[in-house]
């Protein structure tokens, strides 16, 4: 490889537009190469600063475009299997955002391509393993000093969902989140899903089912609960406790300056999790960059995007259902045998 990392960008909406402006301006030693969105005015416009890149409107042409060493995928999910077969056909390393693969079978696909490689190609872009708060949550109980994890309540707030959000988004979109969080913190598979809803709030669009309330169950006998309201209407909230056989922990509390006037007291909410995940963001594609440089692959594996798939597809026929769903995922390749949650 040269100097800088030649990447490109597949998809310049709102994830794939603030990682062409991290590769620019934030994260060393990589530079955007090529870019592809099907809206190529958006596209230029996202590398409208940017001198020498190229633009197109499909993935393929922008994976053989010159210059390019590695990928990262930002475009929605339903595109993400074509992108990382296509990536791995020339073996390119690729940073792949959430989620991997929205159905399980073709993330089952993804996995057993990449197996067929024999090495890993692929990070899943899980951020909250790079959070601060998170990374000081998982040192904590991987460090003995609170005793067996028992329970994980977990919130996710957004302000509003985006156009087209569905009832199943909530779990295989959102919910995604806390899937690979909670098999990460507590080092355990989650082995079962029940879902509940109250009354949706009027602040929901006409037939959306939100908030939800998520109930996984681990192979380690710890049980994990998710509150997720995607139209909460006040602020982007991300919040985990973990209670444990000796105390307890929680982060995201809302951070930021105290502001004391007019006889009260507040602190600004978060409105977007680029601004509440910014830093995380950061050191992901850092990590990814140094690791994909070196020749090496690190961070969330395939796997890892499997494994949530499943749980979440689980989710979503809890969610129909009602019932209490078992989570049945096909055998671990070798490739993954040695990998952590």
């Amino acid at each position: 490889m040269g100097d800088l990392l030649g990447v490109a960008v597949l998809g310049a909406g709102h994830m794939g537009a603030d990682h062409i402006r991290r590769l620019d301006r934030v994260v060393s030693g990589a530079r955007v190469v090529a870019v592809a969105d099907p809206d190529a005015e958006r596209a230029k416009e996202a590398v409208a600063a940017i001198a020498g890149v190229s633009v197109h409107t499909e993935a393929e042409a922008a994976l053989a475009a010159p210059g390019v060493e590695a990928v990262i995928v930002a475009s929605p999910g339903p595109a993400h299997e074509e992108a990382l077969l296509a990536a791995f056909a020339r073996g390119l390393p690729v940073l792949c955002e959430k989620p991997m693969v929205p159905e399980a079978a073709g993330a089952l696909r993804v996995l057993e391509a990449e197996a067929r490689l024999g090495r890993r190609l692929t990070q899943v872009g899980f951020m909250r393993r790079y959070d601060e708060e998170y990374r000081g949550l998982k040192a904590l109980l991987d460090g003995g000093r609170l005793g067996r994890p028992l329970m994980l309540h977990c919130v996710h707030r957004n302000v509003s969902s985006p156009p087209g959000f569905t009832s199943a988004m909530l779990i295989d979109s959102s919910v995604s989140h806390e899937i690979d969080a909670a098999r990460w913190l507590l080092g355990q598979e989650l082995t079962s899903v029940t879902v509940r809803r109250p009354r949706p709030s009027s602040g929901a669009p006409r037939g959306l089912l939100d908030p939800q309330f998520v109930l996984f169950e681990t192979d380690g006998g710890a049980l994990v609960d998710v509150e997720v309201f995607v139209n909460c209407g006040f602020g982007y909230q991300v919040r985990c406790e973990a209670v444990c056989e000796a105390g307890s922990a929680r982060i995201g509390d809302d951070r930021g300056v105290l502001v004391t006037t007019g006889g009260g007291a507040g602190a600004a909410v978060p409105q977007d999790y680029l601004v509440r995940f910014a830093d995380a963001y950061d050191r992901e594609v850092q990590a990814w960059v140094d690791a994909t440089r070196l020749g090496r692959v690190t961070g969330p594996s395939v796997w890892d995007g499997y494994a949530a798939s499943v749980v979440a597809e689980a989710g979503v026929r809890a969610l129909e259902s009602g019932a209490r769903v078992p989570v049945e995922p096909a055998p671990r390749p070798d490739l993954y045998a040695l990998d952590g949650h």
